[in-house]
């Protein structure tokens, strides 16, 4: 590879995976017509097409994605190595990167990490909320964090808390003129707040479990969301039951403003883990992150 070559590629690992040539300039720091440019050239060189723009839209083709898999996860270990050179200086730096649930990076992460922006100035902490289940080496994340059961084995997994339940809930308004669900398959008479989920667009099935046996409902309700404090708010207004990690409706159902049904029904889950990859070497940054949010039983 001639070295004038090198910063094409990393051009194209960029696009790629960004899919959008705005964001990828912005990221490298360039105009988008010099990354067009250094596109086009680097097609020019290898005699392939590697994106197909459209007005809307850039996507790879069969040889670019197979370019992206081949040459990115090099590339990428080659930017860690050198983050991990700043273990030699004085002070911890760089950008750690995080894909979370609305309701781990609320509860766990940032609580937890806040402290370390505040005594490291050089370490930045990106948090990303989102409920579809990412490729972190693929889409350039240090690490995510799902429920145990959620996570690829192929992962190093470190618990972020003790195992917890998840509530279903209403208003005493909204059962005022309602019976109580006695088992999950009793939702289907009742107005349920649906959680929306990015991938395809589908919906979060509520999870129960009785005798070892797992059984999912796919609820059907007026209201439909995709953060938990819009359900939580929308199970307060009357209008549906809501299905919600139990640490969020705790105060609410102490004060009988909520009211609990199926409980026999959640037992406890995994915990929240941070995950990410084995071969991956630390930075001293992301040291610090994995420190401030491990677990320690009390």
């Amino acid at each position: 590879m001639r070295r004038k070559n090198i910063s094409d590629y990393q051009a194209f690992i960029a696009v790629a995976r960004e899919q959008s040539f705005t964001r990828a300039a912005a990221q490298l720091g360039v105009s988008q017509s010099a990354l067009s440019y250094t596109i086009r050239t680097l097609e020019a060189h290898l005699g392939l097409r590697l994106l197909t723009r459209t007005t809307r839209s850039v996507s790879v083709t069969e040889a670019g994605e197979r370019l992206l898999n081949r040459i990115g996860p090099h590339f990428d270990d080659i930017e860690y190595e050198i983050a991990s050179l700043s273990g030699m200086r004085e002070k911890p730096a760089g950008t750690v990167r995080i894909t979370a649930v609305e309701h781990a990076a609320e509860t766990l992460l940032w609580p937890r990490l806040a402290p370390v922006l505040q005594e490291y100035p050089d370490i930045n902490i990106e948090i990303i909320s989102e409920y579809g289940l990412k490729d972190i080496v693929a889409e350039r994340y240090d690490a995510g964090v799902r429920l145990g059961e959620q996570v690829d084995k192929d992962m190093i997994s470190v618990p972020l808390a003790a195992d917890s339940r998840f509530a279903v809930v209403g208003s005493p308004a909204y059962f005022a003129d309602k019976p109580l669900p006695l088992t999950p398959r009793d939702l289907n008479a009742h107005s349920c707040i649906r959680l929306r989920l990015p991938t395809h667009g589908g919906f979060y099935a509520w999870e129960f479990y009785q005798h070892g046996s797992e059984i999912k409902v796919r609820v059907n309700g007026r209201g439909t969301f995709s953060t938990i404090n819009m359900m939580l708010q929308a199970a307060l207004d009357g209008i549906g039951l809501a299905y919600l990690p139990e640490d969020t409706v705790e105060t609410l159902l102490e004060k009988g403003q909520l009211i609990r049904v199926l409980a026999d029904w959640c037992p406890s889950r995994p915990a929240y883990h941070l995950y990410y990859p084995s071969r991956r070497q630390h930075s001293p940054a992301f040291q610090l992150v994995l420190d401030a949010l491990r677990y320690r039983r009390r």
